[in-house]
């Protein structure tokens, strides 16, 4: 590929044909919104069900004797508490225990799925890579072999059931079954990042723009709309969601990010572990906390957070909330001023607006159905 040209996923020509407004992300050529518009594929998902394009992710397989031993070196989370048929968050670090990637982690009867971000897939694969002869294991990219369509929204276990013969209800909340959606071969998983109840389908490249058009066809009398990255967006921060690249980078660690529920510090070793606990023994000196503006105003990624009048801080990401109605965001901020209920100052052109440290999730009416 050239330098500075965008890789395209298997839906690019069904993007193209519904007039989709693309853009590049994570290396690829993506659509931002379709005709309808953000805020109308937004209630879609939140009142009905969208579906995402997210092809764009990795895939790794990993294979052998040792390979749960190796995913758990690797990770933060204990991928030993997973069972076959199982989904699990978690997060990739240096050995200074910097976030390189945020990831899912699939256990399947022989083998796992690693799942990261797009725009850090080469990058994780050559990280871990230098681990594999170490514990003996077969690390194979299967991202270009699978594309990833999430159906997301209160009405997608209804839609899907037209398609498929699998047992939706007995798949709870991050976990996966293996199956048929119209006759492909799919790895159906009730995941997602909209914070609505909805499944993430891993189905082989060739097949998805045919899947693509089915579900889009049974779903229609159903509410069910193309949704892009712009929406993707406003549903996970609603949620309080992290983006890598926004909330989570090399600069920071999982303590400071909010995500030391998946970092098991007794687990036995693992990649970044000693400088957490390290951290964990210091503690953290900032943190990453939501916050709601308390006047208008749309607060976006980069602008300054002031605490007691002097800047302190800035906006990794923010929005104006298409469900709430007001300026939601995040933001790293100095621990003292991360308790909820602090009073901050969002910089806007300038003015310090007026903003609360909340706890996430801002929007509380999401249908996912959590165990």
């Amino acid at each position: 590929m050239a330098e500075g040209t965008l890789l395209r996923t298997p839906l690019h020509g069904e993007h193209a044909a519904l007039n989709a407004k693309l853009v590049p992300f994570a290396g690829y050529e993506m659509p931002v919104q379709y005709p309808t518009g953000i805020t109308a594929e937004h209630h879609a998902v939140r009142k009905a069900a969208g579906l995402f394009d997210v092809s764009h992710m990795g895939e790794f397989e990993v294979r052998g004797d040792r390979a749960m031993e190796f995913v758990q070196y690797v990770t933060t989370n204990d991928v030993s508490k997973i069972a076959v048929g199982q989904a699990q968050y978690g997060t990739l670090l240096n050995h200074e225990g910097k976030l390189l990637d945020d990831l899912i982690v699939y256990r399947y009867p022989g083998h796992y799925m690693l799942v990261v971000n797009g725009s850090n897939k080469d990058k994780d694969f050559r990280w871990i890579s230098q681990f594999t002869e170490q514990f003996g294991v077969e690390l194979v990219d299967r991202t270009d072999e699978i594309a990833l369509l999430a159906l997301q929204g209160p009405r997608a276990e209804e839609i899907l059931r037209t398609l498929t013969d699998a047992d939706l209800p007995s798949i709870r909340y991050y976990r996966f079954a293996e199956g048929t959606v119209d006759g492909i071969e799919a790895t159906i998983s009730r995941t997602g990042y909209t914070g609505e109840d909805g499944f993430e389908l891993y189905v082989p490249a060739a097949d998805a723009p045919r899947l693509w058009r089915r579900l889009l066809e049974v779903g229609a009398d159903a509410g069910l709309l193309p949704a892009g990255l712009g929406c993707r967006d406003s549903l996970r921060l609603e949620m309080g969601y992290a983006l890598y690249g926004n909330d989570l980078d090399e600069d920071t660690t999982p303590l400071e990010a909010g995500l030391g529920w998946v970092v098991k510090l007794d687990k036995g070793d693992f990649v970044g572990r000693e400088a957490l606990a390290r951290q964990k023994e210091q503690g953290v000196q900032k943190r990453l906390v939501g916050f709601r503006l308390k006047e208008r105003g749309f607060p976006r990624h980069g602008y300054p957070v002031s605490v007691d009048g002097s800047e302190a801080g800035v906006v990794t990401s923010g929005t104006s909330s298409p469900s709430l109605g007001q300026g939601i965001g995040m933001a790293y901020v100095p621990t003292a001023a991360a308790k909820p209920g602090t009073e901050i100052g969002i910089v806007i052109r300038n003015a310090a607006v007026p903003a609360e440290v909340v706890r996430p999730p801002f929007y509380t009416g999401g249908s996912v159905k959590k165990d």
